[in-house]
């Protein structure tokens, strides 16, 4: 009862605030206490049975004489909304209990054994749950009605008794009443047998019988041979095999032995694989071209789906090729498969080649292999191409997730693509995602690439305005922004204004601005700020002994510039086309020949392609006379 009227106040509170909006609380609780107190005296009257009072459930609403018509139905619709609830509460209470019954859970687990899963597994629990309730409902059901029978019998008897106390049997004309004894009739010949109108006594049907005992021994699963004798010993053998051995002689003799069957087969690689996996990997591929196997289309894409998992692109390849010479065309699911290996090794060309194909096989894109695909573009650096794929998910009505949106901005944010970036952060809005200060700081970014400092001034004012605090990483692209045109005044009017509001430059503001106090040779400020990126507790990014080793290097201070250039090398490979483009410059303006010359030859051997322009200084350049870093 309490659980009816909290839910009944609840729903009635909204309906009477919905009716009477100008009303405060007070006279909306004034209300409610009213409608509660005849709802309580409807109850009582019926007995506390709140069917009673609502018409049974379903009916009309009974007339009250102190609520309007319009009232008094509202009140009967609320309650049945609350009974039914409630109703379906309680049964959703009883199905957890069935859940987790063992019943079910056996059948749980025989599912998950024969390779049930994920949301089927799931409907199939609730399934089973559902209908073991509904069974126990229905046995409770039968022991009631056994009840109330025994009691209409022990009534009856208790009649009985007091009318023979009374005046007996045959004084009152009641005689004896005597039980009807119901017996099944007497069979004459031979039993027929008839379901829905078939006469399953004929000789037809001993035909249909044995096809279908041959039916079930080719569909039901059969059991693997015993393994034992000498097929065990050589069995164990393959199993211990390291990975770099050669089991083609052990394969060749255990076949010999146990004359395997497909069942045996899958037996013993389960096993195989239980104990081995890079060695299940090297055995089922030969195993494929056992005839005993008869391989199918499924057994070559299991194999590519797991190499493609592993990121294993020659082995996956090497059975899609053996896959082709058997005769066996790729169809859409291992297609799929060689798709997305592809997009997450980041081998652009060969996803596009998958892409297409799936395309040419009828299949139309999900949202999954969109995204693969446009992520593929995107760490190509190809937003564009990536964002035509986009359009064409919106054309299909597949909405892109905002993590597509925020990859492509930050994608043409990096190649300083403005047009892009706006293009994105435009449609990311119509596409319903709110947009953030990452979002913002994105489109920031891309002016600062672009050499357009007034036009990220205006996006970083806008971020402020509407209310966001631009963080450290924001405040540094504004900064770059600025140092793009050398306008240095104003990216320091900028730093002390934001410094009035209680902003406090991390490690990427001071980064910014070391990089270009270093860019002009200031090398006592550059020191400064390196400094103060100490004093917050965190190493300098690697960015920094880039810039450090250039000025140092341009200022020939030797020491310093060969401390940087240590921690430059250590780090080789981070540092990319212009990381070395700016190193070699600054060594060979210090006059560091034999250093810039081991730079380039490192530029080299990392296969970046190295300007002429960084070639010709060197060799006319001389050494500057000083040991060089080995």
């Amino acid at each position: 009862m309490n659980e009816f009227l909290s839910r009944f106040v609840w729903i009635m509170r909204g309906k009477l605030s919905e009716a009477y909006p100008d009303s405060d609380k007070n006279t909306i609780d004034g209300m409610l206490l009213i409608i509660v107190e005849k709802v309580v005296s409807e109850m009582e009257k019926g007995g506390g049975n709140l069917d009673q009072m609502i018409g049974g459930g379903g009916g009309e609403p009974t007339p009250s004489e102190d609520f309007s018509e319009d009232l008094w139905r509202t009140v009967w619709e609320i309650s049945n909304v609350v009974l039914e609830d409630m109703q379906k509460a309680q049964k959703k209470e009883k199905v957890k209990t069935f859940l987790q019954s063992e019943e079910v859970k056996e059948m749980c687990r025989f599912a998950g054994e024969v390779g049930i899963r994920g949301e089927m597994l799931r409907e199939l629990r609730f399934k089973w749950a559902r209908e073991k309730m509904e069974e126990r409902e229905f046995y409770q059901s039968l022991e009631r009605l056994k009840e109330e029978e025994e009691e209409e019998e022990d009534a009856k008897e208790v009649v009985k008794s007091e009318r023979i106390l009374v005046g007996g049997d045959a004084e009152d004309g009641v005689s004896e009443e005597r039980p009807n004894v119901v017996s099944l009739p007497k069979r004459h010949g031979k039993l027929k047998y008839k379901i829905y109108g078939l006469d399953l006594s004929g000789p037809k049907w001993a035909e249909v019988a044995d096809r279908i005992h041959e039916t079930e021994e080719v569909i039901w699963p059969q059991e693997p041979k015993q393994i034992s004798g000498k097929s065990k010993v050589v069995t164990e053998k393959i199993l211990s095999l390291q990975t770099e051995d050669d089991p083609s002689q052990l394969l060749a003799e255990w076949v010999e032995l146990l004359q395997p069957s497909r069942i045996d087969w899958i037996d013993f690689l389960d096993r195989l694989k239980e104990r081995n996996t890079c060695l299940y990997f090297k055995i089922a591929e030969l195993v494929l071209g056992e005839e005993s196997f008869q391989a199918n289309i499924r057994d070559y894409s299991k194999l590519i789906d797991a190499h493609a998992g592993e990121n294993r692109l020659d082995d996956a390849e090497r059975i899609l090729k053996k896959m082709n010479e058997n005769g066996i065309l790729p169809d859409i699911l291992t297609s799929t498969a060689m798709f997305h290996m592809y997009s997450k090794a980041g081998n652009l060309s060969r996803a596009e080649e998958s892409f297409e194909s799936l395309r040419s096989q009828g299949l139309q894109p999900d949202m999954r292999v969109y995204n693969s695909m446009i992520m593929s573009y995107v760490n190509a650096g190809q937003p564009k191409l990536g964002e035509t794929l986009m359009r064409e998910m919106e054309t299909r009505d597949i909405k892109p997730t905002e993590e597509i949106y925020m990859a492509l901005l930050k994608s043409f944010s990096q190649l300083g693509d403005v047009n892009g970036a706006q293009r994105v952060a435009t449609s990311m809005q119509f596409a319903g995602f709110q947009p953030n200060l990452e979002s913002y700081t994105l489109v920031v970014e891309a002016f600062a690439k672009a050499g357009e400092p007034d036009q990220a001034r205006h996006n970083f004012d806008y971020i402020m305005k509407l209310g966001h605090k631009p963080d450290d990483r924001c405040t540094a692209s504004m900064i770059a922004a600025y140092e793009k045109k050398n306008l240095l005044d104003k990216a320091l009017n900028l730093l002390l204004q934001l410094e009035k509001d209680g902003f406090e430059p991390g490690v990427a503001t001071y980064s910014v601005f070391l990089d270009w106090l270093c860019k002009l040779q200031m090398i006592d400020e550059a020191e400064q700020l390196l400094t103060k990126i100490a004093e917050l507790g965190e190493a300098p990014p690697f960015n920094v002994h880039v810039s450090l080793c250039e000025m140092y290097s341009r200022a020939r201070n030797e020491k310093k510039a060969l401390q940087a250039l240590g921690v430059v090398e250590a780090k080789k490979d981070q540092l990319g086309k212009e990381g070395f483009k700016r190193i070699i410059e600054g060594l060979t303006a210090g006059g560091f020949v034999q250093d810039a010359k081991r730079m380039l030859e490192l530029m080299q051997a990392e296969g970046i392609p190295v300007p002429e322009q960084l070639k010709l200084p060197l060799m006319m350049s001389h050494s500057h006379r000083r040991p060089t870093i080995r």
